[in-house]
């Protein structure tokens, strides 16, 4: 397989990835998510803005999250996230210590 081939599945298996968890699974929690997998919207959305930073494209969380999410993160809360009791917190407080900011 050429590499322009390879680009081109990659990024069809990516949409396909967002339409699931933004269209298909929005009853999927992100704290759920990270508890269980040690990533989320959130984290996919970082990394969308970060690949974008390091091709010269300036864009801001907010702006990555917002690509990602096809809405504001607050219109996204809105309509799909609910709340998480002290337990689900508490895993994601470990989750997100061992995933993100420990991996910094």
């Amino acid at each position: 397989m050429d590499d322009q081939t390879r680009i081109e599945i990659e990024a069809a298996a990516f949409r396909r990835l967002r339409q699931h968890l933004m269209q298909d699974r929005t009853d999927v929690q992100n704290i759920d998510m990270m508890n269980l997998t040690g990533f989320c919207r959130n984290c996919l959305s970082r990394w969308y803005q970060e690949a974008a930073n390091e091709r010269g494209i300036e864009m801001s969380k907010d702006e990555g999250r917002e690509v990602f999410y096809g809405m504001t993160m607050a219109e996204w809360k809105a309509n799909y996230q609910t709340d998480a009791g002290a337990d689900k917190q508490q895993a994601f407080e470990k989750a997100f210590k061992e995933n993100v900011t420990d991996k910094g």
